[in-house]
């Protein structure tokens, strides 16, 4: 099972393991359930765990991981796990703060990963969406370059071995990338990715600056009722998956979970079922030829989930741009 673990290298020397878990589940899933759901993953051998402090799952997801560190199942340094810092602690005396209580929760020394969550500062405080008399989100102007000057400092401290970001556009990440004096660059931009959103020319610009991209919503994401227009196609359904499915003999997920690790690609699937834990470990055991990689590359339709349409208005909206 040692081929789960495969793992790319970041630019700071860290390594991420290709295939990952995610921790956001529905408001109704009841959060004790998750803990045996990360049981199960770690048991069939997944070490990637995705979380955030806006997800509310960081001390069920711990516990799971530190059972499994006690039991000698798995070691710290087996395990990488991601956290992200919200968009209301995007002001850069309110990052380390943010990962020191999300540190709290999972009750971890450290984290492999911080990131930002968004690129779109709101209103400071405990409200994680600040609104108005007219319902609309208030939104705070922050400089990302500061709030990543507060992450690079995280590092140095020895809170998280790695930083990056997620739903940054190219003249974000250039932004940062620019930035005078920069110490560290993202290592990482997490965003949406699937065969109906494939994030070419977002990928081909991480590339070209040694910036991994990790996909979320890589089986078309869960649809999360608000969130998720409940009309739009479920990619799963998708006709070409599931021709391809049949010739590899295997499941549509995981055809869309092996078309991104081809990719260069880290790949992270959220799931609540046992079986599907279980199914999605065989990615490793196929490839798709480069003829039907082209297949799918011909599926996009820059059809987006999670457009975090009530972000629109911010300055620092990024789905505006092209990529």
């Amino acid at each position: 099972m040692n081929s789960k673990c495969q793992r790319v290298k970041l630019n700071d020397g860290h390594f991420i393991p290709v295939l990952g878990l995610g921790t956001a589940v529905p408001e109704e899933f009841p959060r004790n359930n998750l803990k045996e759901i990360i049981k199960i993953a770690i048991d069939a051998g997944f070490h990637h765990f995705d979380s955030a402090f806006l997800y509310k799952t960081e001390e069920y997801v711990g516990e799971s991981i530190r059972k499994k560190i006690a039991d000698g199942t798995v070691r710290r340094e087996d395990i990488f796990y991601t956290t992200k810092v919200w968009c209301n602690c995007l002001r850069p005396e309110l990052v380390r703060s943010s990962l020191e209580q999300s540190l709290k929760k999972v009750q971890l020394d450290y984290v492999d990963l911080y990131l930002m969550h968004f690129p779109m500062a709101l209103k400071a405080g405990e409200d994680e969406f600040p609104i108005d008399e007219h319902g609309k989100l208030i939104f705070d102007t922050v400089d990302l370059c500061a709030t990543w000057e507060a992450m690079e400092k995280c590092k140095d401290a020895g809170l998280t071995k790695s930083i990056g970001v997620c739903n940054f556009n190219r003249r974000q990440l250039e932004k940062i990338l620019n930035k005078p004096g920069l110490k560290y660059k993202p290592v990482c931009n997490q965003v949406e990715c699937h065969p109906y959103l494939n994030q070419i020319k977002l990928l081909d610009f991480c590339k070209s600056n040694d910036i991994v991209l990790v996909a979320y919503g890589v089986l078309g994401t869960q649809r999360y009722t608000g969130w998720v227009d409940q009309n739009s196609p479920v990619l799963l359904d998708e006709p070409v998956l599931h021709r391809l499915a049949k010739k590899y003999s295997q499941t549509p997920a995981l055809i869309a979970l092996r078309y991104q690790l081809q990719r260069g690609i880290v790949a992270l699937h959220s799931t609540l079922k046992e079986k599907h834990i279980k199914e999605n470990t065989q990615v490793f055991e196929f490839k798709l030829t480069s003829e039907d990689m082209k297949v799918l590359d011909g599926l996009n339709r820059n059809l987006r989930y999670l457009p975090a349409t009530m972000f629109e208005g911010h300055p620092n909206f990024p789905f505006s741009d092209e990529y």
